[in-house]
């Protein structure tokens, strides 16, 4: 018997509501290689062991847990085996006297690991393996409505599955049944008791709590049920004597057919004879027996029989059309349809590709994804594999015969240039990410005295192009340059000399609240703390200076405190406790320190004050300015100098970004603005998230900072965040305009797009769009030139026929917005 003993931090003792810190937590069951999926992609499943826990106590309880591989390698190959070792045992039993204790691994946001108590789980869904799912997976759902992570059975990884079979003395009637998945080899024979992962967990679980499974639907399975959920969920549909006892009160009993006597319906076994007589099916269990409390009378006519019989099946047909939605909505049923009977067809209304779209949406599935997205999502992963293969082909074949290719093959591929005007030459990329700046390089930029020997704007130019070296802190070097809180062209000392002012500053903006009563206990300032604190808890949460939580000051240190410490502590912290706070994730110094900032922020900047989501683009700042304070916030202060458009509260700024990219499309793609327009989707709400924080939550955390100092040069636009977004929504448009015919599909489309986008590619595109529309913009301007002066050529002869006047051509009408993403060097 193995036991869990808990030692972990005081958010983790809150999470499996325990409060004695010594208790002992008892490992009952373990399988290994049960994964959890984050994404659609494979490379990102996590690993992990799926186990269920006892706590001893006088009034023990039990849990349900998933931890990851990596916390349990945190531990060493030690606790490893102990966990495998539970897994080889065919059983474990309570009066098992092996006991081994191990510190249960702490609880990382990253981690999706997870320990819920059984009593506050109320259902699970078990889905075995099928052929469009090889792995079997189960969801946990909890009373509040959360659900947990799904996790997936990769049963042919499990060492459970592939160690041999423990000896019994009795055979399983079931044993001659082959086992899922099939062993990878023939030398690793697989356990035949269940059938799958999933089932074998459930078997075990039904050892500590009740589970039932509904009728109502086969993979619904309830955790202690109540009596309420047992009656509901354990009724059966309808039995096969109610169709016949309401088919022979109508005239088809009498009625001759060639139907053997045995096979006619049968007579009702307790007619009704008074309308007063309570339903003589109250007491059966079906559905469709408990409807027939109308059919009162042994005299009703044929027609009040149908009508009874069709009203109760219209409860039967409602929960069965239900289930073939669920189903024929999956893209592996589309090529079945055509070939189903015609009672399963007209059961959904279905009739081939022609009402594939509606069908979906008229069937009432609209909690259920749609089809149409599932193709989308499937059509995008495989091109995003079909694009990887070919540059490796393209990288093969340039390495063995590179003077023979002649055809572009850079990360970019070849790209297709939106023809919105004729004979216009297609541009090219610039941007060469695999030679950032350096150290080398940029200390070359500089003498002596610390006067660069090049232009700023040079400098800009090749950070757009390279980017910056992740190795070292180069950026917390080149990023205060590139922001403009260091000025460029002065000297070393004069430099220093004016940061030395602005770190100065920073600090007596700071004094003006902290350590202050007056202020910290302002009601508007308690309302701006209770915001900030809250999103700093939750922003960045995987990097290491957040991910940690602080320990609470030991009684020792805190009696060392002075009153006034004490005091000014109180009057400082944003967020002064360690542990949770609610549902709020716990904090530390630095999550504190990055809050301070904030709120110092909201002092600096009254008129605008803190708005939600500046804490995504002030954390990543913190991070690599290595938690320097006075840096972070003079660096955020020119971000926001940038993006302070974003955060207006009547978000004039943002509507007017999303109208330029919106005008923007019509010019560049002209048949995605009318599929958009007609999908009602032209508010372009899916592209707010980009646009409002820089593609903070679109991309990884290293490359969010790659993007974000390539937008801080505008080397090409001030606006080139619009570049990038259209570059996104041109990789997807024919997914877009093939799969999507509805808002709602392009917008989860579009938000499930986050950590999948590249970002090289990305901006390589958004570079060849921009210089596609500059030359757009110029070819219209000296179109219209040409048609200005051809009509003032006109107006000087007069007395010309009108058919020798030149036939002018309608141009695309530029708006200023547009123009002015023509702009750039801002500083």
């Amino acid at each position: 018997m193995v036991e869990i003993k808990h030692s972990g931090p005081p958010h983790l003792t809150t999470m499996l509501n325990v409060n004695e810190e010594d208790a002992k937590y008892r490992l009952l069951y373990t399988k290994s290689k049960v994964y959890v999926n984050p994404t659609a992609y494979a490379r990102d499943n996590i690993p992990g062991f799926l186990a269920l826990v006892k706590r001893d106590a006088s009034n023990p309880s039990y849990y349900i847990a998933w931890i990851p591989e990596t916390l349990l390698n945190e531990r060493g190959a030690t606790e490893w085996d102990k966990f495998v070792k539970v897994e080889e045992k065919p059983s474990v039993e309570e009066e098992d006297d092996d006991v081994v204790f191990i510190d249960l691994p702490s609880q990382r946001p990253e981690s999706y690991a997870f320990s819920v108590p059984l009593t506050q789980v109320y259902s699970l869904l078990a889905y075995p393996p099928n052929f469009s799912s090889w792995h079997g997976s189960i969801h946990l759902n909890l009373f509040n409505g959360t659900t947990l992570p799904t996790v997936y059975f990769h049963d042919d990884e499990s060492h459970s599955f592939m160690m041999p079979q423990p000896k019994s003395s009795s055979t399983s009637k079931g044993s001659s049944i082959t086992s899922y998945p099939p062993p990878p080899s023939l030398s690793s024979p697989t356990k035949s008791s269940n059938s799958w992962g999933g089932e074998d967990f459930l078997n075990r679980l039904r050892g500590y709590a009740h589970l039932m499974r509904s009728n109502l639907q086969p993979s619904l399975f309830l955790v202690d049920p109540s009596r309420v959920d047992i009656e509901t969920h354990s009724t059966q549909m309808f039995d096969d004597d109610a169709v016949d006892d309401i088919l022979a009160q109508s005239s088809y009993a009498n009625s001759h057919s060639p139907v053997p006597a045995h096979r006619k319906p049968r007579p009702l076994s307790s007619p009704a004879t008074s309308p007063l007589t309570p339903n003589p099916y109250s007491h059966r269990s079906s559905v469709l027996h408990r409807s027939l409390g109308s059919m009162s009378s042994n005299v009703q006519s044929s027609s009040q029989a149908r009508m009874a019989l069709l009203q109760s099946f219209s409860n039967i047909t409602r929960a069965t059309r239900h289930a073939a939605q669920n189903i024929l909505s999956h893209p592996l049923a589309k090529p079945i349809v055509p070939h189903l009977p015609d009672p399963v067809k007209s059961l959904v209304n279905v009739n081939g590709d022609l009402e594939w779209g509606s069908w979906v949406e008229k069937g009432g599935v609209g909690e259920f994804e749609s089809a149409r997205v599932y193709l989308a999502r499937w059509a995008r992963i495989v091109a995003e594999e079909g694009e990887r293969a070919r540059r490796r082909e393209s990288q093969a074949i340039g390495a063995s015969a590179s003077a023979d290719v002649t055809e572009e093959t850079s990360s970019l591929g070849v790209f297709e240039l939106l023809h919105s005007a004729s004979n216009l030459p297609t541009p090219t990329s610039s941007r060469d990410p695999k030679h950032p700046v350096d150290q080398k390089l940029w200390a070359s930029w500089f003498g002596e005295d610390g006067r660069p020997t090049v232009t700023v704007e040079e400098m800009k130019r090749e950070i757009f192009r390279r980017g910056i070296s992740d190795q070292g802190r180069l950026r917390q070097t080149i990023w205060p340059f590139l922001l403009g809180v260091l000025e460029w062209d002065i000297t070393g000392e004069e430099r220093d000399k004016k940061w030395e002012v602005k770190r100065k500053r920073y600090h007596d903006l700071k004094d003006e609240w902290c350590g202050v009563p007056e202020v910290f206990e302002r009601p508007d300032i308690i309302d701006e703390r209770h915001r900030i604190d809250v999103d700093c808890r939750r922003t960045d949460r995987t990097q290491p200076l957040f991910s940690t939580p602080s320990g609470s000051p030991s009684p020792e240190k805190d009696s060392e405190m002075n009153d006034e410490k004490k005091r000014f502590q109180r009057y400082s912290s944003i967020s002064p406790n360690a542990v949770d706070i609610g549902s709020q994730s716990p904090t530390n110094e630095h999550i504190d320190r990055l809050a301070g900032i904030l709120l110092t922020y909201n002092l600096y900047e009254q008129d605008l004050g803190y708005v939600q989501g500046m804490s995504d683009l002030c954390a990543p700042v913190y991070v690599v300015m290595q938690a320097e304070e006075e840096m972070t916030f003079w660096c955020f202060t020119e971000i926001m100098d940038r993006m302070k458009q974003n955060f207006l509260r009547d978000q004039s700024g943002m509507k007017k970004q999303l109208s330029t990219l919106q005008q923007l499309i019509e010019v560049m793609d002209p048949d995605l603005y009318r599929h958009l327009e007609k999908t009602d989707g032209l508010n372009l709400f899916f592209c707010f998230r980009w646009v409002l924080i820089a593609f903070k939550r679109e991309f990884p955390f290293n490359d969010v900072l790659k993007l974000w100092e390539v937008l801080w040069t505008d080397y090409y636009s001030n606006d080139f965040v619009l570049f990038v977004a259209l570059a996104i929504l041109e990789s997807h448009r024919d997914i877009i305009l093939r799969y999507l015919v509805e808002f709602d599909e392009i917008l989860k489309y579009c938000n499930e797009l986050s950590m999948t986008i590249e970002l090289d590619s990305t901006l390589a595109q958004a570079e060849v769009l921009f210089l596609s529309f500059a030359q757009l913009v110029a070819d219209i301007d000296r179109r219209q030139a040409e048609q200005s002066s051809s009509k003032e050529q006109e107006l000087r002869f007069r007395g010309s026929s009108p058919s020798s006047s030149l036939q002018t051509t309608k141009l695309p009408v530029l708006s200023e917005n547009l123009r002015d993403l023509l702009k750039a060097g801002r500083r």
